[in-house]
């Protein structure tokens, strides 16, 4: 017994068998987020009277700076995942694939610029 429409049959259109793990992932980067942003903001919180020299002294703990690199991967994964939910809702037309094509790399950017800062923090240059 099929679910598919006539019309859905000769358009050639309906599901991408990709759901399942959208959601999965989008729900993986939330937990993740969890725990992390509250080790992001107990951080601040200890952070938040330090100077610049004193921060730099607290990445170079691996640890510190492995969590900010992992907050910063799993926040912009999340945030991409979320924002083409909404494309693929919202937008119709022309548009849908090019702001797709550049929410992937404006997460890219965003995180290897953030990244990039995390380890320069980090190796103290």
């Amino acid at each position: 017994m099929k679910m598919r429409t006539d019309l859905s049959r000769v358009r050639g259109l309906g599901s991408a068998r990709e759901g399942t793990g959208h959601f999965w992932q989008q729900r993986l980067t939330a937990v993740s987020n969890i725990v992390l942003i509250t080790a992001f903001v107990v951080m601040l919180i200890a952070f938040h009277d330090d100077s610049y020299a004193e921060i730099r002294l607290a990445f170079a703990n691996p640890l510190v700076a492995l969590v900010m690199a992992l907050t910063v991967v799993s926040a912009t994964v999340h945030m991409r995942l979320g924002m083409q939910t909404i494309i693929e809702d919202y937008v119709h037309g022309e548009l849908r694939v090019p702001l797709q094509i550049l929410n992937t790399f404006f997460a890219i950017l965003v995180a290897a610029a953030s990244v990039f800062a995390v380890v320069k923090l980090t190796l103290g240059a």
